[in-house]
């Protein structure tokens, strides 16, 4: 019986971030059970650490109470040893004391602390080592999805029915994010600059849909809205580069491999969440006294002008993402 649990309801981003920390604790306990936000379980199921899968919603009927009742009952009859918290949330500790697990390992920076009975001190510059840390030696491998080929296959099928030759090079286009003010919303330009020199696969959710402008078969495929979050990880897995928002894409294409070239507006890469690949590059607007207005985003911009992401020109992203294909510096 698996022995370990963890608790990380955060966003995607957030999961595909803490999946080091997966892998050393399943080398110490064994492969781990995981509790989960809903949208969550697809990057979870099949990795190797992981033995299985628990959904959680917090956000839902009596702000995630009844579904705290019903998963603690769950993790009681499996009477786990020790879970561990990397996500700082009151919720998550009240949900592993709910289920008498008699390890509780979290962040001393928490605000379920108290519930906690061990504490540790979260260390590090980028959110990665923040999570790692919480195993208290060591240091973190890179982020890893467990893609099988039947996401790859389908990848392919939805590239070839768009007539994008999945032999020829392709550039990848995240408009989408969760907060509104991390979208950058020159994303159409961007897509008609480059499919001059590069075919270009937009992804993403219903919602992104049309971000990029219309598909032309043949140097430009949006399927947003038509694939999984697997799917999507496979279809970055090709491509030659991902040009994203400070976003989970951006964390996708860490995961499998893929350069990016990541905007940043009202966040800024020192904060945690910057790409850490050698070819990454970070498109942003620096000396803004206003950047950065939150940790995380918000829905509108404080000063309504959103000067972080309108300044930042097409024409200078495409140059960064041409530079990165190329193999040239900056």
């Amino acid at each position: 019986m698996t022995q370990a649990l963890v608790v990380q309801t955060a966003h995607l981003g957030d999961v595909i971030l803490t999946t080091p920390l997966l892998e050393a604790l399943a080398r110490k306990h064994g492969p781990v059970d995981v509790v989960t936000a809903p949208a969550s379980p697809p990057l979870l199921e099949t990795h190797p650490s992981v033995n299985r899968v628990y959904p959680f919603d917090k956000r839902g009927v009596g702000f995630g109470v009844f579904d705290s009742i019903r998963v603690a009952r769950q993790l009681r009859k499996r009477q786990y040893d020790v879970v561990y918290l990397p996500h700082r949330s009151l919720r998550s500790a009240m949900l592993a004391r709910l289920a008498k697990i008699r390890h509780r390992i979290g962040f001393s920076d928490s605000p379920g602390r108290f519930l906690y009975t061990e504490s540790r001190t979260r260390k590090g510059a980028h959110e990665i080592e923040r999570i790692f840390s919480l195993l208290g030696e060591g240091e973190p491998n890179r982020t890893s999805l467990a893609l099988e080929e039947t996401d790859r296959s389908a990848a392919v099928r939805a590239l070839r029915d768009q007539s994008i030759d999945v032999a020829d090079d392709y550039i990848v286009v995240a408009p989408g994010a969760a907060w509104k003010t991390k979208r950058w919303p020159f994303y159409k330009e961007l897509v008609h600059q480059l499919r001059h020199e590069f075919r270009v696969v937009a992804v993403g959710s219903d919602a992104d849909r049309g971000l990029c402008g219309e598909p032309s078969r043949g140097d430009f495929a949006d399927l947003a809205g038509n694939l999984s979050i697997r799917e999507s990880a496979a279809v970055i897995e090709r491509a030659k580069l991902a040009v994203v928002n400070d976003s989970a894409p951006l964390h996708l294409a860490g995961a499998v491999g893929t350069p990016v070239v990541a905007v940043f507006g009202p966040t800024v890469p020192s904060q945690g969440f910057r790409p850490r690949g050698p070819r990454d590059q970070v498109a942003e607007i620096d000396g803004l006294w206003c950047r950065p207005c939150s940790r995380h985003g918000r829905s509108f911009c404080p000063l309504l002008t959103h000067q972080c992401m309108r300044t930042l020109s097409p024409a200078t992203v495409a140059e960064m993402v041409v530079s990165v294909v190329r193999g040239e510096s900056r």
